[in-house]
């Protein structure tokens, strides 16, 4: 059985690049290869938390293509459990093309396919009495999630002892805290970036964007600032940190990255000064290769960077 599941968006990635620039109007650029390989939040997690020897299933929907064979391999290659994951007829496996640009951020071209179709009735109760955390990534990018549902999912949850993370991808017509809020009070575990957090709380300040999240009722809250690092919060408590630099090649998975590393520590029971800096190490470490999942530390590779490369976090009270 298994200690977390990871459910949300399953991804088939077409990866680009890295290349100087993109081609000019009309203009053939070729390049050496253009690997197909299993993305989206809930599969990058759950293969970053194989990688930490934390025993994870998935729970999500692919079509009946060849895409889908992408991901169940990918899933399956990585030991993860695959018995909550769907096939569903009304859709085409989700696919991104990511473009990436060396000295930019990366560009992506997406469809939802079988993610559109994922819906909370598709997250069996008996798989979540079974788990020690339950992990929704993509939340905001899967249109058949209905809120009232999740809410009372979430209940569920913390009825069951089960930890709750939660992680967004925020559309860019989506502004304002109207759709979260009535999720808040019944997280643990709320994980955005910065630019995720301001279109949520209208505020691109992160001490009030933090603070509007915890006046709704979420129990802690970790912001993520890129190269300037995260923020972390719970009631009164504040604890901050930078960032690791490293030779960055394709950054599509450091978020998701980012986020294992939070779930391996509360399945450790760290505390917030040794899980931050470890999930930015996993964090960082996704940055090194092509995918989103492909550089990312095992546990001894981490400690290991850790023992070379300190970051501080910084604790206080407000």
């Amino acid at each position: 059985m298994a200690d977390v599941g990871c459910a949300g968006i399953l991804v088939a990635d077409t990866i680009c690049g890295p290349i100087e620039q993109l081609p000019h109007e009309g203009e053939l650029l070729a390049i050496d290869a253009m690997p197909v390989k299993i993305g989206g939040c809930a599969a990058n997690v759950a293969i970053d938390l194989a990688r930490q020897g934390v025993s994870t299933d998935v729970c999500g929907c692919v079509g009946n293509d060849d895409a889908a064979d992408v991901v169940l391999n990918g899933l399956q290659t990585a030991g993860l459990g695959c018995g909550q994951v769907r096939r569903v007829d009304t859709h085409p496996t989700s696919k991104t093309v990511i473009l990436l640009v060396q000295g930019e951020d990366r560009r992506f071209i997406h469809s939802f396919g079988a993610n559109a179709a994922f819906e909370v009735g598709h997250i069996d109760r008996t798989w979540i009495d079974g788990l020690k955390v339950f992990y929704l990534g993509g939340l905001f990018a899967m249109p058949a999630v209905r809120t009232d549902e999740l809410a009372e999912l979430l209940k569920y949850c913390r009825q069951r002892g089960v930890v709750t993370v939660v992680d967004v991808v925020v559309p860019h017509d989506l502004t304002g805290l109207d759709e979260l809020k009535p999720l808040l009070p019944h997280i643990d575990y709320f994980l955005p970036n910065d630019d995720e957090a301001q279109r949520l709380t209208g505020s691109s300040d992160v001490e009030q964007q933090i603070q509007a999240f915890l006046d709704h009722g979420v129990d802690t809250v970790i912001i993520t600032r890129g190269p300037d690092g995260a923020l972390a919060a719970k009631g009164s408590e504040r604890w901050e940190t930078g960032a690791f630099s490293v030779a960055c090649i394709d950054p599509s998975g450091s978020g998701d990255a980012f986020d294992a590393g939070i779930i391996t520590g509360i399945l450790r029971q760290w505390d917030m000064a040794r899980t931050l800096p470890f999930a930015a190490a996993l964090g960082a470490s996704a940055t090194t290769a092509v995918g989103t999942t492909d550089g990312v530390f095992t546990p001894e590779q981490a400690e290991e960077f850790l023992a070379q490369q300190s970051l501080e976090v910084k604790h206080r009270s407000v």
